[in-house]
């Protein structure tokens, strides 16, 4: 039987402190944490047409929610995910089997790198190289609409199937609470790619790639998110004293603006 369904849940900034004593996690719509937060999200609600059995999938992006989606992240399943720019398709990015399991989700082919998130600045000098950057630039970026290309280095313990044959990658911290919190709860980093078929527009609602609900361990609805279908803007960091915008992204000009206030100079093609 069809039932229409509407569910709208405003979460309390102390009751997610007490249970995610994340240092430094941003607002993200629901919850207003101090620190860190430039963006604000859109008001935590969703609504769904009709009831079947894809709504088994689905639930709300709060953090009554995140010790499953944890848990789905460390058996190496696929979920989707708000970030503050699209929702996207995450997995543990040191599972090759959950990593492949999104290529064939997307139909995208495995010679198109996949970028990582993790939950905190202070994270990514695990996976990649930071130390060449000038002091205080992550901080400045990130938690934020950008992607930073950085390299490897030897000492990065991401798996070599994750992008092989590259030596850089692409790391977000994004200004969304939900997804950082799982990302840190995981004690690894997320694979993530938007939620979409290749070369289809991406998502900035989860009724946009419904038809891949049934891909996925779980969906969690963040509602309809405000940045528009532009995504993040990609920067490469990769050489001492230089940057090159790879994607304008929603928030080139914000990025350039720190880059070189940070005394980086653009790199000319």
């Amino acid at each position: 039987m069809n039932v229409p369904i509407k569910i709208a849940h405003t979460l309390s900034p102390l009751l997610l402190q007490a249970r995610f004593p994340l240092s430094g996690v941003p607002r993200f719509g629901f919850v207003r944490i101090p620190g860190q937060s430039r963006r604000l999200g859109s008001k935590m609600a969703w609504s769904l047409d009709k009831c079947d059995s894809k709504l088994d999938v689905v639930r709300e992006a709060t953090e009554a929610h995140a010790p499953e989606a944890i848990e789905a992240l460390k058996s190496g399943k696929v979920i989707a995910v708000p970030t503050d720019t699209l929702y996207g398709f995450a997995c543990d990015a040191c599972s090759a089997e959950a990593v492949n399991r999104i290529y064939e989700i997307k139909g995208r082919k495995h010679t198109s790198p996949l970028a990582i998130c993790v939950g905190d600045v202070s994270d990514i000098e695990r996976f990649a190289v930071t130390n060449h950057l000038p002091c205080g630039l992550l901080d400045s970026l990130l938690p934020g609409p950008v992607t930073v290309i950085l390299r490897r280095g030897e000492s990065s313990i991401l798996e070599k199937s994750l992008n092989p044959g590259l030596d850089s990658i692409g790391v977000r911290v994004p200004d969304c609470n939900f997804i950082r919190v799982i990302a840190s709860g995981s004690g690894s980093a997320l694979a993530l790619t938007s939620a979409n078929l290749s070369s289809l527009p991406s998502s900035i609602c989860i009724k946009d790639f419904e038809n891949l609900w049934e891909h996925c361990a779980y969906v969690y609805d963040g509602g309809v998110l405000p940045s528009g279908r532009a995504g993040s803007t990609i920067v490469d960091l990769t050489k001492l004293g230089c940057y090159k915008i790879l994607r304008p992204g929603s928030a080139e000009a914000e990025t350039v603006a720190i880059l070189e206030r940070h005394s980086l100079s653009e790199e000319k093609s």
